[in-house]
């Protein structure tokens, strides 16, 4: 069940990400930042696709993907066309992992210390629900202030 409910809430905010970088009326404000914020749109929609390859798709579906972290905040200018491909592609990552999962092995370790403790892959997955959710409002927030 919790497998199900996981594949629903990625879905859900991946193409909510899809949507928020469609929205952008002007593509070049995607890589702008201003004073009071650090970091673009199209950087962090670039570390959320980083962020959910690495240790969705490489760790728990043996993907072969090798993040790069730091040039999902220095590279600038990735047409909107290639982001919206990418989230599709992280999209088809994640459902195909998770539909490889048993509720059983969301209770074992995930497989990488990321935290102080070792966590169960259940939480972990939960984790990166809030974080995409974090980012997400981040983008929202970046596009209403950016784009008047």
């Amino acid at each position: 069940m919790l497998i199900e409910i996981l594949k629903n809430m990625f879905s859900r905010d991946l193409n909510k990400l899809k949507t928020e970088i469609e929205s952008y009326k002007n593509e070049a404000i995607l890589w702008e930042v201003d004073t009071n914020i650090s970091n673009s749109a199209g950087n962090l929609c670039l570390h959320l696709i980083g962020n959910l390859n690495a240790f969705v798709g490489a760790e728990l579906g043996k993907s072969g993907y090798v993040r790069q972290r730091e040039l999902e905040f220095s590279t600038k200018n990735v047409p909107r066309e290639e982001l919206i491909k990418k989230i599709a592609e992280t999209l088809l990552v994640v459902i195909s992992t998770l539909d490889n999962l048993t509720e059983e092995d969301l209770k074992k370790d995930f497989p990488l210390k990321v935290f102080e403790n070792k966590t169960s892959t259940e939480f972990f997955l939960i984790h990166l629900i809030t974080h995409l959710s974090y980012h997400l409002g981040q983008i929202n927030y970046h596009r209403r202030l950016l784009e008047k």
